[in-house]
């Protein structure tokens, strides 16, 4: 399943073109990270992102990865000839087998927003969805050489509930994000799962610390990788 994403130019007339791939089947999901996209990036950039078929609602195990990589991988080898690609989930999910055979940059929204969010703090924090995914997370964020600086807390939310949002999500988003501020000393938030797409503005506001949106800083990384390869 796809949608496309013109802020201000379709795939034909604009001057970069970007993929970006959901990894999980859950179509709320790919339409957070279809609003992020409208709202992020240049009037001269496209996006278009999908989704697996057959893939996992929520990817929260070892064994929804091991379902959703390859059908991730799969996908992106059907679509070549974009100037960038964004994993649009807060993983690793296919991003080392993308860059073995794509020709354009490959943005890791984990990587994007790490590295956003050091600018901003010397101590920061991840808030994920489930505990299942803390230690994966943990062991990307010491492979990227942030794991000095940076700790990572479960909010007890699933992705699909965390999409859907409501009260009892934004209650344990707030509860989460003060642990991370009182016990971990964190000055920055990353928000650390697909399924938390546009919510880094509301809760930025609401704690006065900045939030960080991993796939808004997927999509603004990939941006600037394909002025860099186009030359507009």
């Amino acid at each position: 399943m796809d949608t496309a994403v013109s802020p201000r130019a379709t795939e034909q007339t604009a001057l970069r073109r970007i993929l970006v791939v959901n990894p999980n089947g859950n179509p709320e999901v790919t339409r957070l990270v279809s609003d992020a996209a409208t709202g992020v990036l240049d009037r001269a950039t496209s996006a278009r992102v999908l989704h697996p078929e057959g893939s996992p609602r929520s990817i929260e195990t070892r064994a929804d990865r091991a379902v959703a990589e390859p059908l991730a991988i799969d996908l992106l080898s059907r679509h070549p000839g974009y100037d960038a690609y964004v994993m649009a989930c807060f993983d690793d999910i296919a991003v080392s087998g993308g860059r073995r055979f794509l020709e354009a940059p490959i943005v890791c929204a984990a990587e994007a927003a790490i590295s956003v969010a050091r600018l901003f703090a010397p101590r920061i924090a991840i808030v994920t969805t489930v505990d299942t995914m803390v230690p994966g997370i943990r062991a990307l964020v010491a492979a990227l050489g942030a794991g000095d600086i940076c700790t990572v807390r479960a909010a007890g939310i699933g992705v699909a509930s965390a999409a859907a949002g409501g009260a009892e999500i934004s209650r344990k988003l707030d509860a989460t994000i003060q642990d991370a501020r009182n016990f971990d000393g964190a000055g920055a938030i990353i928000l650390g799962s697909g399924g938390l797409t546009g919510r880094a503005r509301a809760l930025s506001a609401r704690h006065g610390i900045p939030v960080i949106d991993s796939i808004e800083a997927a999509l603004t990384m990939a941006e600037v990788a394909a002025r860099l390869r186009t030359g507009q």
